[in-house]
């Protein structure tokens, strides 16, 4: 069993979906939990009571990741109540789902700031807070099939998830001797609140019976976490700059 006790873990975008998972699948393992959202207080606070019923330490944080100083800010936080930095996943998302034709300056901007450059100030402004980690400190960054698929609708979100896994990788280059691992976890189709707003969400959704290996058991939040869990585990420290798929099968064939 994976045992992350006496570490402390930020996940972006935690008060839902694939994020709400993160959180509480590593508070399970043991690690205390730094719980960031922008927009879902409510949400993010009935998380943090499920983590505090665990007996683990949790600090909600509402910080805009796609600023810097929002960003500095969090980490400064982060630094005076825990000390360190042991895992940081960067899961926090947004784009909306749009034609090629209608992607607009503002809504490209949007997007690679909060799915890219959030990364980007989350690791230069964590990046002293993750050398006092105790072990190898973990940043994990989620994507999605649209790096490398056309997607209907997904031309912004896919273009900046691929260009986030380059980030990583490149990140990975210049701090793997510095104590850091950044890795990569490519998830499937997952059923969440913002998944069900993609164009066509119900032919997708159906598709999956003939896509996924695994008959009817489907990709899960929880299936996501238990692969962040294993990246953000010393069981990971020779695993560098690498995108972990986790979809069932679905991208093995066309």
């Amino acid at each position: 069993m994976i045992d992350l006790t006496g570490k402390t873990a930020l996940v972006t975008g935690g008060s839902r979906g694939i994020g709400k998972a993160c959180a509480l699948r590593l508070a399970e393992a043991g690690a205390d939990i730094v719980l960031n959202y922008v927009t879902s207080s409510a949400a993010a606070e009935e998380v943090a009571e499920v983590i505090q019923a665990m007996g683990r330490d949790v600090a909600v944080v509402k910080a805009d990741v796609s600023e810097k100083d929002d960003c500095e800010s969090m980490m400064q936080f982060i630094g005076e109540k825990f000390g360190k930095l042991d895992i940081l996943v960067s899961n926090a998302a947004t784009g909306g789902f749009r034609p090629m034709l209608a992607i607009t300056q503002k809504n490209f901007e949007m997007t690679m700031k909060t799915n890219v450059m959030a990364l980007i100030h989350l690791v230069q402004s964590g990046f002293r807070l993750m050398q006092k980690a105790s072990g190898r400190a973990k940043v994990v960054a989620i994507s999605s099939h649209g790096s490398h698929m056309a997607l209907p609708m997904y031309g912004a979100v896919g273009g900046s998830k691929a260009a986030l896994e380059s980030f990583t990788r490149h990140f990975a280059l210049e701090l793997g001797d510095k104590n850091i691992n950044l890795n990569i976890v490519k998830a499937g189709l997952v059923d969440t609140d913002s998944t069900r707003r993609i164009p066509y969400a119900d032919q997708l959704f159906a598709a999956r019976a003939s896509r996924s290996m695994m008959g009817d058991r489907y990709l899960t939040a929880e299936d996501v976490a238990n692969c962040v869990l294993f990246l953000s585990s010393p069981l990971s420290d020779l695993v560098q700059g690498e995108t972990l798929t986790v979809d069932g099968g679905a991208a093995v064939h066309a």
